[in-house]
């Protein structure tokens, strides 16, 4: 009896080649948290910071500023570089109706991580891909995360050491600010970072780009 003879798989075409063309991947972005997740995909890639308007427009809902503000960078970035694949980011937290800001210096972020305590944050994080052939993708993930009751010392112990003065929320995630949390809630842990891996290796794959 003779073996049926399988279809051969097609050749996976890698990110950086794509029928026979150089493809340049670029981070619209300026953040080195986001700049070190992408760099975990081992993809050959530049970071360029856009220069967009990221002021609210009224009436809009954390997760419509998160996509815009995502795909602005994006697109800003793809005008100058029309032959590139650019992604685009942007990281929206939400605290009982109210945005949460980078703090900026320790006396904001202390009184922000005490509003913040006892109580869970919503952190919406858009996500965006523009592509000269006209593919764009854009999504929001959301991520939320639960604050144990701290007490005072607790918060000025936690901003003197780490003085995440310009994340979103005021803590890292990745670092000591993890003390903070009771338990968190998503998909993808990347997205409280600021970048989400798995919806982003999906996208990639979505427009014919392989990550492996």
């Amino acid at each position: 009896m003779v073996a049926a003879k399988l279809p051969k798989t097609p050749p996976r075409i890698p990110l950086w080649i794509e029928r026979d063309t150089q493809v340049k991947l670029i981070l619209a972005s300026s953040s080195p948290y986001r700049r070190q997740l992408l760099e975990r995909l081992g993809l050959p890639f530049e970071c360029i910071s856009p220069e967009i308007d990221e002021t609210p427009i009224e009436g809009e809902v954390p997760e419509q500023l998160a996509k815009r503000l995502a795909m602005e960078k994006a697109q800003c970035i793809a005008e100058q570089y029309p032959d590139a694949v650019v992604v685009g980011s942007d990281q929206v937290a939400w605290l009982e109706g109210r945005q949460l800001h980078k703090p900026g210096n320790a006396q904001t972020n202390i009184q922000q991580l005490m509003a913040c305590s006892g109580k869970t944050a919503t952190f919406f994080t858009g996500l965006a891909l523009y592509q000269n052939k006209g593919i764009r993708q854009a999504t929001v993930e959301r991520y939320e995360a639960r604050f144990r009751h701290l007490s005072r010392d607790q918060i000025e112990h936690y901003v003197e050491r780490e003085q995440a003065f310009h994340c979103a929320g005021g803590f890292k995630m990745e670092g000591l600010g993890i003390a903070l949390f009771e338990h968190l809630r998503g998909d993808d842990p990347n997205t409280l970072i600021g970048l989400p891996l798995i919806r982003l290796c999906a996208m990639l794959e979505e427009a014919g780009l392989q990550v492996l």
